[in-house]
């Protein structure tokens, strides 16, 4: 526990600007755990029903001859089950797909803010809400949309946890496959002996994702894919938090890297609006979802 004069002064840091500050606030936080966690199941369970009025994480929804496949979408790091697929979501329930979405990667004491467990016990929590949507829905197979963390994640669901049978396609969106640098700033770690372990302690889906970390080269040894399922990318170069941009693609059979701005040059989406606002992604996921009915990705694609 950090004393409370610097928990005072972490929690003043801006998330946006240093993501392991915010890391450090998560170890430390005071918050009484019994009023957080009843803040948290009251917000999802409000967050749930939005979902549920809007189309999506209806549980009574069957796939369609055209859209035989349900879609389950996978937040990214300190995002949720809805905040992050209020564009996406909807975009694809108007088109016919059963949608759903989960949270996972849950802290004590975290409302809100999830992707911050270790990831493969997120990949775990993935598993079972995989099987969940098979059940409600009767499809043999899920196709997964995932963003940053979300893109990633599932690949460990695939590769070690026995997904790959239940998975026909992931589609990563400015996904961290092979880590990130975070701009530069995860090389701060170096100046601060015994800062990586503590961001490790206390939200280990953080330092995952640095470049190189344990659990990264776990995941890629031996190749990025596995046999059966197909792999989209779609990447922005004006990413600033899965940097370097071209470490978020993937080499394999069935693998497609997409950079947006190869299919529209004045496209300027960074790391959160490809995945939450992007017109352009959105079309290039559901060619993905649908290659058979694909149609080009243009400037135009944005609607």
């Amino acid at each position: 526990m950090l004393p409370r004069r610097r928990i005072r002064r972490i929690r003043k840091t801006k998330p946006r600007t240093l993501l392991p500050a915010l890391a450090l606030a998560v170890a430390a936080t005071a918050a009484t755990p019994t009023a957080a966690l009843a803040t948290d199941t009251a917000a999802r369970g409000q967050a749930q029903g939005q979902a549920v009025s809007s189309g999506w994480n209806d549980y009574s929804c069957k796939p369609s001859a055209q859209h035989p496949r349900p879609v389950v979408l996978v937040h990214g790091t300190l995002g949720n089950s809805v905040d992050n697929w209020l564009g996406f979501a909807p975009y694809l329930v108007q088109r016919g797909y059963c949608v759903f979405s989960l949270d996972y990667g849950q802290l004590p004491a975290v409302p809100l803010f999830h992707g911050l467990g270790a990831v493969d016990e997120s990949a775990k929590q993935l598993s079972a809400y995989v099987d969940r949507v098979l059940a409600a829905t009767g499809a043999a197979k899920v196709d997964m949309v995932g963003h940053s963390q979300g893109g990633m994640m599932p690949r460990y669901y695939l590769k070690f946890l026995g997904g790959a049978p239940k998975v026909n396609a992931l589609v990563g969106i400015a996904p961290t496959n092979h880590g990130t640098t975070l701009s530069g700033l995860t090389r701060l770690l170096d100046y601060f002996p015994g800062a990586g372990d503590l961001i490790a302690e206390g939200a280990p889906g953080l330092m995952d994702q640095v470049v190189d970390s344990d659990f990264l080269r776990r995941l890629n040894e031996g190749g990025d894919t596995v046999p059966g399922v197909r792999y989209t990318v779609i990447a922005t170069k004006y990413d600033e938090v899965a940097t370097p941009y071209q470490a978020q693609f993937l080499s394999g059979p069935n693998v497609r890297n997409v950079l947006i701005q190869d299919l529209c040059p004045t496209d300027i989406s960074e790391h959160l609006a490809i995945g939450l606002t992007d017109g352009l992604a959105f079309h290039e996921a559901v060619n993905a979802l649908d290659p058979d009915h694909a149609t080009p990705t243009t400037c135009a694609s944005d609607d």
